[in-house]
C-alpha cells in the first residue's frame, strides 16, 4: 500500500516556501491555504494531485441568511477556481453552522453550495466536505450527515465531491476511535456506507479535548487523549492508501523567515512516528 504523507506546512515567503518545507519534510502530500496562484515543487517529491487546499473558515455555507450565504457560496466557488488554477486534487472545507435553522434544510444549502461551485468551475479538483468537531450546530458532525449534504449533489457531479475525516474532530464529536481497533475500524466503516466511498483524505491529529468534548483543539500526535495507537490502525486501513494523509498539528516555529525552506522540526519528528506506525 502506498501512503502520502503530509502537513499543512508554514507559508511564509508565499506558496512555493510551503511546499518547499514539506518536500525538505520528506512529505509526499501538502495542504496549503490559497492566497496568490503560485505553486512550485521542482525541489520537492509533492505530486499536485496529493495537494489539498483548505478553504477559509469563514466560509460558512450552512448559515440561513441568504445574504451571508450568498457570500459564502462565492466565496467557496472562487476557492475551486483559485485551487484550480493551482492544479491541486482538492478543496477541504468546513461546512459551518446551521444557526436557528432546521439541520436537513442546512444540509440542503451546503449542498447547493457545492453545487453552483462544481457547476460554474470545471477542473479535476474536487470538493471535499470535512467532518467536524460538532460545536454548537456546526453540520458535518455525523456520518449521516456527511451523507445527506453529498447526496444534495446531482449525479452528474458527485465523483468531483465527496469527504475526508479528521481524527480530532471525530474524537471529540463522540466516535470513540480509541477503544479497540475493531471499535476504530468500525467508525470509518460507518462513514464509508453512509457516503457510499471512502474519505478522500485523512486530518491526523490528537485531540486535547476528551472524548465528546467539541473541542477543536489539536496537539502533537501521542500528546492529547487519542494517543499513538489508532494512528498506527489507521496507517494499516485500506483507506489509507492512495489519499493525502495530513498533519495539522503545532509547529515548534511559526516565525520562521520567509526564504527558510527548512522543514518544521515538528514535522519531521511527525512524519517519521507515522511511517515508523505503517511499518509496524
Amino acid at each position: 500500500m502506498t501512503r502520502y504523507i503530509g502537513a499543512h506546512t508554514i507559508d511564509n515567503g508565499g506558496i512555493h516556501m510551503a511546499v518547499l518545507r514539506a518536500g525538505n519534510a520528506g512529505m509526499t502530500a501538502l495542504q496549503v491555504f490559497t492566497a496568490i496562484p503560485r505553486f512550485y515543487g521542482d525541489k520537492s517529491t509533492i505530486k499536485p494531485a496529493n495537494v489539498v487546499v483548505h478553504a477559509a473558515y469563514v466560509l460558512s455555507v450552512a448559515t440561513p441568511d441568504d445574504e451571508k450565504w450568498a457570500r459564502a457560496s462565492a466565496g467557496l466557488t472562487k476557492e475551486l477556481e483559485r485551487s484550480s488554477a493551482l492544479g491541486v486534487g482538492a478543496v477541504c472545507f468546513h461546512p459551518g453552522s446551521a444557526l436557528t435553522s432546521d439541520r436537513a434544510d442546512s444540509a440542503k444549502r451546503i449542498s447547493r453550495a457545492i453545487t453552483e461551485a462544481l457547476k460554474t468551475v470545471e477542473s479535476d479538483t474536487r470538493l471535499l466536505v470535512e467532518n467536524t468537531a460538532g460545536a454548537g450546530k456546526t453540520m458535518g458532525k455525523t456520518a449521516q450527515e456527511v451523507k445527506e449534504i453529498l447526496a444534495g449533489v446531482p449525479a452528474s457531479l458527485r465523483a468531483r465531491t465527496g469527504y475526508g475525516l479528521d481524527t480530532c474532530h471525530l474524537f471529540s464529536s463522540g466516535y470513540d476511535i480509541t477503544a479497540s481497533k475493531q471499535a476504530f475500524t468500525a467508525v470509518l466503516d460507518e462513514f464509508e456506507e453512509a457516503a457510499g466511498e471512502a474519505p478522500s483524505f485523512f486530518h491526523l491529529n490528537d485531540s486535547a479535548g476528551e472524548l465528546g468534548s467539541n473541542k477543536d483543539r489539536h496537539v502533537l500526535i501521542g500528546d492529547g487523549h487519542i494517543g499513538k495507537q489508532p494512528f498506527e490502525w489507521l496507517m494499516h486501513d485500506r483507506r489509507s492508501n492512495e489519499v493525502p494523509l495530513i498533519l495539522e498539528t503545532p509547529q515548534q516555529n511559526y516565525d520562521i523567515a520567509d526564504d527558510d525552506d527548512s522543514p518544521d522540526p515538528y514535522d519531521v519528528k511527525m512524519v517519521k512516528l507515522l511511517e515508523e506506525l505503517g511499518g509496524k
